[in-house]
């Protein structure tokens, strides 16, 4: 089952209030996923332009600071670092073919969840009231956020099992539902070079958007390519530094609301997600259409 939520902001007057808009629609879907829960925020002025690197330690017990200065020493620039719970954000000039090698290396047992110019994205197991608490996610400013609050099907419960999936940057995906041939997908991904951190079957759809994101393709054709090599039951939402994206497959199973104004477009995957948002009682409340695309773009 898993409960999914997002909020693309058209007026920057709630920008401000991003962080503690997506808390009350995350919690709202607690008793849909009661394994693990995160969260992704677009935020574009904190990081001055440079690369954002979300990074996790699981046993709790990293020296961040040593780390960021042994990564600082080996790519020949400035890394700086925020501290929440058990993850950090490192900000650097260093691009991520530079900076991930190093991190690598003198971060063994790393987790990164996301890379990127403004998605920091922050994801835990247990309830999305204490994940968002510990993370500092109602006091996040930002025009854009996604978040997933799971109930395994496919794959362990684990931090990195958890969604959102963030493959390339600034690009992130939270699913609802489950792929009958991720399999095959997975490995024809494999052989053009791609990467897995996981066995999730959400993390190859959004390896493969990513994959035809790179060729080119813009988001409404990666969307269109998943729908034709992907067999399931789905709903998907999906952002990039500019758009935001949801999509269902052709028996539209998984449940979904949108809610659009002109302050904001927001998702949930029931109403009582978007039930406290400002304004809601004016919105265009709807339900998405089985395989139709629906893109919003700053």
């Amino acid at each position: 089952m898993c409960g999914i939520v997002g909020l693309h902001l058209k007026s920057p007057l709630l920008e401000p209030r991003l962080g503690s808009l997506l808390t009350e629609m995350l919690v709202a879907m607690t008793d849909r996923g009661p394994d693990s829960a995160g969260i992704a925020v677009y935020e574009s002025g904190s990081s001055g332009g440079r690369y954002r690197y979300s990074l996790h330690s699981e046993d709790g017990t990293r020296d961040w600071e040593r780390l960021a200065t042994q990564v600082a020493d080996q790519v020949g620039t400035g890394v700086q670092i925020r501290r929440i719970a058990d993850a950090a954000v490192f900000s650097s000039d260093a691009a991520p073919d530079i900076l991930l090698p190093a991190l690598e290396e003198h971060g063994p047992g790393i987790n990164v969840f996301s890379q990127g110019r403004v998605v920091e994205v922050f994801k835990d197991v247990g309830s999305p009231t204490e994940i968002c608490q510990r993370y500092e996610i109602p006091s996040r400013t930002g025009y854009q956020g996604i978040g997933h609050t799971r109930m395994a099907t496919e794959s362990a419960v684990t931090t990195e099992h958890s969604h959102p999936f963030s493959p390339a940057d600034d690009i992130c995906l939270v699913h609802n539902g489950s792929f009958s041939n991720y399999a095959t997908i997975r490995r024809d991904l494999t052989d053009e070079g791609a990467v897995f951190d996981t066995d999730n079957d959400s993390e190859v759809a959004a390896r493969l958007i990513a994959s035809e994101l790179a060729k080119g393709a813009g988001l409404g054709e990666a969307l269109e390519r998943l729908m034709a090599d992907l067999d399931g039951f789905f709903t998907l939402l999906v952002t990039t530094a500019d758009e935001f994206a949801v999509v269902r497959d052709p028996f539209a199973c998984k449940p979904a609301v949108i809610a659009e104004s002109e302050e904001y477009v927001a998702f949930g995957s029931e109403y009582r997600a978007l039930a406290g948002l400002p304004g809601i009682e004016k919105a265009d409340v709807f339900e998405p259409a089985p395989e139709e695309l629906y893109v919003w773009s700053r």
